[in-house]
């Protein structure tokens, strides 16, 4: 089977980037599929992490002022789909753009959105002046009325599902990037958070709870993994906050899984997450995690105190006092994380991507 899937791009070490890479791998390696993946303004720039090479990359540069860059996004898929003459697209862009594509591709083919971010990344901003209130109600709206054009639109989550009024909705999880038979032992004093900086991460919110109870442990550290913004709102914040020596930041690394192991809780302060890639990934080297009850993805992995625990979102008091409870109580860390390697398993490629299998064939029968 032919596929294609259309994306913004996959150099860079964000979540959507991983989780493309695994499915596509699986879908080429395993299952045999050609895997195509559109992109935008690549330029041979090196790719943060491992595709497959029987994947086939088609870079389209798209540059200009608003309008001569969506007219070179559509004429470049079209071009593109003409070409290779797909069996299923696949979109994979939380953007308005990708929203128009069943409008664009004429050819017979079905069309399948993926939704790899609640809705509310789209509008979670501080930026709150009359133009952006009126802006956002206009792309919620079109979001919202264009979702039903595709043949089936997957959410991650079964809570994310009431985010959208189609009736092509389908839940289907991300796979794991990794399952280690080993687990982390627990017992270094580290907390990990794995994600950019950018504000709908809370790393403020994190930051904020840790200079709480940091004085209380001075033999604990956090450590934040991420690509780092220019301006360095959340180092600078860190050294505000008399945190310099309690914290440590980092840029994103490929073996994060090793990251994870030699950590003993992971913390998600994120203001909404269409999933939660990062939780997964720290429960599956046995680490007990700390998030939000953020929309919509946490509370849909994390089983709140059997394998992690989670806050009220946005609640920077009840966020330090869980990671409190894990700092101070070694065996409820070492049952947590338990629970946490065993109930990960349902995300396992094998299982997550035997419904992808299925549900392309179905649409293409």
């Amino acid at each position: 089977m032919k596929l294609l899937y259309i994306t913004n791009g996959i150099k860079g070490a964000a979540g959507l980037e991983r989780v493309l890479s695994i499915k596509a791998n699986y879908l080429s390696e395993i299952l045999d599929y050609e895997v195509h993946i559109f992109v935008l303004n690549h330029n041979n720039m090196p790719l943060f992490y491992e595709f497959s090479s029987k994947i086939i990359l088609h870079d389209i540069s798209v540059f200009g002022n608003t309008f001569q860059y969506i007219k070179k996004y559509f004429f470049g898929i079209k071009n593109v789909v003409n070409k290779i003459k797909p069996d299923i697209i696949s979109v994979c862009d939380d953007g308005l753009k990708g929203f128009f594509i069943p409008k664009i591709i004429s050819n017979n083919i079905p069309i399948i959105y993926e939704r790899h971010a609640s809705i509310n990344l789209n509008f979670n901003s501080k930026n709150l002046n009359f133009i952006k209130k009126i802006k956002d109600k206009i792309t919620y709206r079109l979001m919202r009325y264009c979702s039903h054009r595709f043949d089936k639109f997957i959410v991650l989550t079964p809570k994310n599902k009431q985010e959208w009024s189609s009736n092509n909705l389908m839940v289907i999880p991300n796979p794991l990037s990794f399952y280690p038979d080993e687990f982390s032992p627990l017992t270094s004093k580290k907390i990990i958070a794995v994600g950019s900086h950018n504000y709908n991460k809370g790393y403020d919110l994190l930051l904020h709870s840790w200079a709480k109870i940091a004085s209380k442990h001075l033999d604990w550290h956090l450590e934040i993994y991420g690509t780092i913004d220019e301006s360095k709102i959340y180092l600078n914040l860190a050294s505000n906050l008399d945190l310099n020596n309690r914290v440590t930041f980092f840029e994103s690394v490929l073996n994060i899984q090793q990251k994870y192991l030699g950590a003993s809780i992971m913390a998600l302060p994120s203001r909404s997450e269409g999933f939660g890639m990062v939780l997964i990934e720290a429960m599956a080297c046995g680490v007990p995690c700390v998030s939000f009850d953020c929309p919509n993805g946490p509370s849909s992995i994390i089983k709140d105190n059997e394998d992690g625990f989670l806050a009220t979102n946005g609640d920077i008091d009840a966020f330090a006092e869980k990671l409190l409870e894990l700092i101070q109580n070694k065996d409820k860390r070492k049952l947590m994380g338990k629970a946490a390697k065993e109930n990960v398993k349902r995300y396992l490629p094998e299982t997550i991507m035997s419904q992808w299998d299925e549900l392309f064939k179905k649409l293409t029968q």
